[in-house]
C-alpha cells in the first residue's frame, strides 16, 4: 500500500508510516516531489539494490577510463630506457622510417 503525504502531515503524525509499504513525500503548496520513505521491511532490500547499482556505475566508469589509460602504454623494447634514451630511440625510428 502507498500514499502521498505532505511534509507537515508527516511531521504531525509520523506513525502513519507504519501503515504503508512506502510513502511519497510532497510539498502540498508547490506540489514539488520531495522524496520517498520506505517501510523497514523493504529498506534492507532497497539498500542492497542501491549499493549494487552504485557499484555497477563505478565499474562502468572505471572500464571507460581503462580503455583510455592503456593508450599511453609503451612497447616492451623501451622499458629499460631512460626518458632521454627513449626520446632518442623514437626519433631514430621516425627518421629511419
Amino acid at each position: 500500500m502507498t500514499t502521498i503525504v505532505g511534509i507537515r502531515d508527516l511531521v504531525r503524525n509520523i506513525d502513519m508510516l507504519q501503515n504503508y509499504d512506502y510513502v511519497d513525500i510532497e510539498d502540498k503548496k508547490t506540489h514539488e516531489y520531495k522524496g520517498l520513505f520506505l517501510s523497514p521491511s523493504y529498506a534492507k532490500e532497497f539498500k542492497e539494490y542501491l549499493e549494487q547499482k552504485s557499484k555497477k556505475e563505478k565499474e562502468d566508469k572505471l572500464s571507460r577510463l581503462k580503455a583510455y589509460a592503456g593508450k599511453g602504454s609503451i612497447d616492451e623494447k623501451y622499458n629499460h630506457l631512460s626518458s632521454k634514451e627513449l626520446k632518442e630511440s623514437v626519433s631514430l625510428e621516425k627518421l629511419n622510417g
